[in-house]
């Protein structure tokens, strides 16, 4: 059994951090967040410490550090993104490995310095890309490393997620703490299709504003038109007024389906990362690459047969 704290309490996907805790039969002793509307740790932990200042949950996990029955072993991050260099290097610097939410830092410079903290301090950072664990995912990447090898799969991701006027004047909506569109919603998806497809060779941006963007990334084994978008009025016809989320990939025309299975994949995560089968800094290199690189790319037009089926209602 061993001793968690989770930093950002209060985020949306701290729920999902905490069931995993539990589920693996380990113990939240502590969380924090500045926000204290954090209720749902008295159905997963009701005897966890919380803290509403930094200062004062580092100081508490100092002292639990003097007994071995007690000592933090984990620090799960959910904090808002640009903060979340700041806190992988405290927990490491505290003595625990850490497990955070993507993206795990912002560019490949903080992940350099991240791996100088690591070996300061004898921890390890896990991140949580948890579609590397879908089974879907799994299947299509087994698919593809059966198939041809010279074979380049013609692919088009869209994910639309719908999100109110609320998200704009939250810290996601903040470019400087969210690092954009992108980056927010899209990490863990161009984790995904290097996953299944290799390396990246070529990174192109299409269009990018507050709420969407759109470009074309070539793999080893892949064309990739992409659409990502927070904006419900983007949702298919089929899905609109019925549901807020639509998540689509098509590989060489066929649709794979892989909109249900998210629920217990950060549980799954945690099991890997227990197990000594987590995935650390390297494997989070390339994804952090690929939107460090759409982050500073210039827009520029589509070429023949790269711009993704929703480009034309954008460019109008």
């Amino acid at each position: 059994m061993k001793n968690f704290a989770l930093i950002g309490a209060a985020g949306y996907i701290a729920p999902r951090h905490m069931r995993a805790i539990k589920d693996t039969g380990n113990v939240l002793a502590s969380a924090f967040d500045i926000n204290d509307s954090v209720g749902i740790i008295d159905s997963l932990s009701p005897d966890s410490e919380f803290f509403t200042e930094f200062e004062r949950f580092q100081e508490h996990a100092f002292r639990l550090k003097r007994d071995a029955a007690t000592a933090l072993d984990y620090v799960s991050i959910c904090s808002p993104n640009y903060l979340h260099h700041a806190h992988i290097a405290a927990a490491l610097r505290m003595g625990c490995d850490v497990i955070c939410e993507k993206p795990l830092v912002p560019t490949s410079e903080i992940l350099d310095e991240l791996r100088k903290v690591e070996e300061e301090t004898g921890r390890r950072v896990y991140n949580i890309l948890q579609l590397r664990h879908h089974q879907a995912i799994l299947d299509l990447k087994e698919k593809v490393a059966k198939g041809p090898s010279d074979k380049k799969y013609e692919v088009e991701l869209t994910y639309i997620t719908s999100r109110g006027r609320w998200y704009m004047e939250s810290w996601k909506g903040d470019p400087r703490k969210s690092f954009g569109v992108a980056t927010n919603i899209g990490v863990h998806f161009y984790d995904m299709l290097h996953f299944i497809f290799g390396n990246l060779e070529r990174n192109v941006v299409h269009f990018a504003d507050d709420h969407k963007a759109a470009g074309y990334l070539e793999y080893e084994k892949a064309k990739v038109r992409w659409f990502l978008s927070i904006d419900a009025n983007d949702l298919p016809a089929s899905v609109k007024g019925k549901k807020p989320t639509y998540r689509s990939i098509t590989v060489s025309g066929e649709e794979m389906e892989f909109s249900e299975g998210f629920t217990d994949l950060h549980t799954t995560s945690y099991q890997e990362i227990l197990a000594g089968r987590g995935y650390g800094i390297e494997d989070a290199r390339h994804c952090v690459k690929t939107v460090e690189d759409i982050r500073a790319a210039k827009v520029v037009p589509a070429s023949l047969g790269e711009g993704h089926s929703a480009l034309a209602s954008l460019i109008r």
